[in-house]
């Protein structure tokens, strides 16, 4: 709802990306949204703590399931997320929603991308 400033049900909204970007990283252990650079590999290691090797080996094994959609990589680099509100806000005091991927990402940023012309 444009004109009343309200949220409502299966409503598609912006989000911070920075709490997704905080775990994405913790959990698998690579950084999420920026551009790779070639030297990226020798200022990673130099500025994080040390870490024990199971905890490494943890980490190696994440990073083959760490595949991400470009369209999303995308949305991390800017900062923002599109999400739909899958509660009832009004109602319960708080929005829960998930986070758009795949086709329903498609379908809505042609949908934004055409209102906006």
């Amino acid at each position: 709802m444009v004109r009343t400033k309200t949220l409502v049900k299966s409503a598609v909204v912006q989000i911070d990306a920075t709490p997704f970007r905080q775990w994405w990283e913790t959990h698998y252990g690579e950084a999420l949204g920026k551009r790779k650079s070639k030297n990226a590999a020798a200022t990673s290691e130099d500025g994080t703590a040390k870490k024990s090797n199971h905890v490494m080996r943890k980490l190696e094994d994440r990073k083959t399931l760490a595949k991400i959609d470009q369209q999303i990589d995308d949305q991390f680099s800017t900062g923002r997320l599109y999400a739909v509100i899958s509660s009832r806000p009004g109602q319960s005091g708080r929005c829960d929603g998930y986070i758009l991927e795949g086709k329903e990402l498609e379908f809505y940023l042609k949908k934004i991308k055409h209102h906006k012309k």
